[in-house]
């Protein structure tokens, strides 16, 4: 089964000019592109973001957006141009096509909406839209986290987190409504959570004319009612995973009907029926499982002997999980800023590293060379712990500095962030399970130019893949193994993340060091400073220029590592390396 982060990823960053799969409706009615074959821009703003729609040639001209920071009502401003018709108090998406907006890193909509109006060909993933109000404070966009009305078709909303934090009262409205008008639409691996409504397709009785809709691998968590409502609309809802739903859960009516396949329902209220009403909506089941349910409703639920009403044609492939897995899978894939991985359709999840099995339209690429030899990067702890620490920046550890502070993903138990800058590799700081971020912050800016990352002893060895994120810029390296020092541009930064992101067994980080620049080795924390070991040598001019050989070496450096670009695939990166150095001009046969 292909997976569709996989593909959107790789049809942005290649900008391939061809169809993604969604493993929805939004795949149907032409397909899905996106950005892809447009230009790509970073913003943090929401002035930025607009400004990149309006600096366009033309409002269908082709362009990829991603988001690094927090958008606000503060920084959003409605800007006026050729490729664009905004607003200044919500994002808007008007009149446009072929748009996609990616979250990198952390991307943040905090009290301010997204409104997709009139427009068709729209990616949105990795995005995380919260407190959006319509009244008691700042407003944006009726209350909407995302919003769809009018002439609006093939919108794809993938590994997003929509939440509130109360209901119609407390000034909120729905997570994700869609009306007058919107069709094609996928919504996968999307968290809705702490709402009054989940979302509608339909915003009246006379408001028919929606969908259809695929609802795949979401969580839908304390919310009221609304898991969707469907006026009329026909949906397909898979592998969602309901965990406490309040009054209502999927509510069919005005001739409204879904078929409800592979789902887990857990301390729900009326997960499914016609609520509220007695014009009626139709329900297909095929392999639910029910647990912890009630059926209090006097209207017209669909339990507790759950039954078909209806059947529902489903014109696109998919490959469905098992029921019984829908609560570990849609846990470990949905929400943004969660790793975009993907089910693989056996109750697996699939890290986005994974190539999909059909690439994009792209010159085969050569095969992956194997980087240079290194000092030391086992897959399992060594027997014994190195007999030198490795090389580190030249002056003195900034993680240590009056000011520094330090905080992280979930921490195992009986570890510390503090541990990783107390200057001892007896304490250290431990992830929940095999994967997490911690990060070194300061109260002012500080120029960093190298990061040691020192693993407790008999733990070396067990970091295999990391990522080290300038959060108030972008990622600034990536790679595997801890054999020296990791090296780049001295830059100003407030905060920088270092994230494992694969690991054999339970990592141990001792010590997380940071210095001005990176021309000499420090010692370790506990011994006086010992010679570190030679550093791997660098591919050479020639292996770099040899594109069957070791090319892929110095742009996965430059343009990977420094850029920080997320590339997909042992083989897959290679091409989108090479297109974007010479997109921006950059030698790529040297090292940087």
């Amino acid at each position: 089964m292909r997976t569709p982060s996989v593909l959107v990823a790789l049809a942005t960053l290649f900008g391939a000019v061809h169809a993604v799969t969604t493993n929805g409706f939004a795949d149907q009615n032409g397909g899905m592109k996106g950005g892809a074959g447009g230009k790509s821009v970073t913003v943090s703003t929401g002035k930025q973001l607009h400004q990149a729609l309006c600096e366009r040639s033309s409002k269908t001209t082709p362009i990829t957006i991603y988001v690094s920071g927090t958008i606000t009502l503060g920084n959003t401003e409605k800007v006026s141009g050729s490729g664009c018709s905004t607003a200044s108090d919500r994002i808007e998406l008007k009149g446009i096509k072929n748009v996609s907006i990616i979250g990198k890193g952390k991307a943040i909509f905090d009290q301010i909406g997204i409104h997709v109006r009139e427009s068709s060909n729209i990616i949105l993933q990795n995005l995380h839209v919260r407190n959006v109000k319509k009244s008691n404070g700042a407003t944006s966009n009726g209350g909407d986290a995302i919003g769809m009305e009018k002439s609006v078709s093939n919108i794809w909303v993938d590994h997003c987190t929509l939440e509130a934090s109360g209901g119609e009262s407390d000034g909120y409205d729905g997570l994700l409504d869609m009306k007058a008008g919107t069709k094609y639409v996928t919504v996968s691996y999307t968290i809705f959570k702490n709402s009054g409504r989940g979302g509608l397709v339909g915003s009246s009785d006379s408001d028919t004319g929606n969908g259809p809709v695929t609802f795949h691998h979401n969580l839908y968590s304390n919310i009221d009612s609304r898991a969707p409502l469907l006026r009329g609309a026909t949906a397909h809802a898979y592998n969602n995973y309901y965990n406490k739903i309040n009054k209502s859960g999927l509510n069919p009516r005005v001739g409204g009907k879904v078929r409800v396949e592979k789902n887990y329902f857990k301390n729900a209220k009326n997960p499914l029926g016609t609520f509220y009403t007695d014009k009626m909506g139709y329900w297909e089941v095929i392999d639910n499982i029910f647990d912890s349910v009630s059926w209090t409703s006097s209207d017209h639920p669909a339990g507790p002997n759950v039954k078909s009403t209806t059947s529902v044609s489903i014109p696109y492939s998919y490959k469905a999980d098992s029921a019984s897995c829908v609560p570990s899978i849609v846990g470990s894939t949905a929400g943004a800023d969660n790793g975009m991985k993907v089910s693989d359709g056996s109750c697996s999840a699939s890290p986005p590293s994974s190539p999909p099995s059909t690439p994009p339209s792209q010159p085969s690429p050569p095969s992956q060379p194997s980087p240079p030899s290194s000092p030391s990067s086992p897959s399992s702890p060594p027997s014994s712990p190195p007999s030198s620490p490795p090389s580190s920046g030249s002056g003195d550890n900034l993680s240590r500095k009056s000011g520094s502070g330090s905080d992280g993903s979930s921490k195992a138990s009986g570890t510390s962030y503090g541990d990783v800058r107390d200057g001892s590799l007896s304490s250290y700081w431990s992830p929940k399970g095999s994967t997490g971020h911690i990060r070194i912050k300061w109260d002012s800016s500080k120029t960093v130019g190298s990061v040691v990352i020192r693993e407790a002893s008999g733990y070396e060895g067990r970091i295999q893949s990391w990522r080290l994120q300038d959060e108030d810029d972008n990622t600034v390296k990536s790679g595997t193994g801890l054999a020296g020092a990791i090296t780049f541009t001295p830059r100003s930064m407030k905060k920088v993340k270092f994230a494992i992101l694969s690991a054999s067994g339970t990592p141990r980080v001792a010590e997380f060091e940071t210095y001005a620049s990176s021309s000499s080795s420090a010692s370790s924390p506990q011994s006086p400073p010992a010679p570190s070991p030679p550093a791997p040598s660098p591919p050479s001019s020639s292996s770099c220029s040899n594109p069957t050989g070791k090319w892929g070496n110095c742009l996965q450096t430059k343009c990977c590592g420094d850029a920080g670009w997320t590339c997909y695939g042992a083989n897959q990166w290679y091409a989108q390396c090479r297109t974007e150095c010479n997109v921006n001009g950059w030698d790529c046969n040297r090292l940087g």
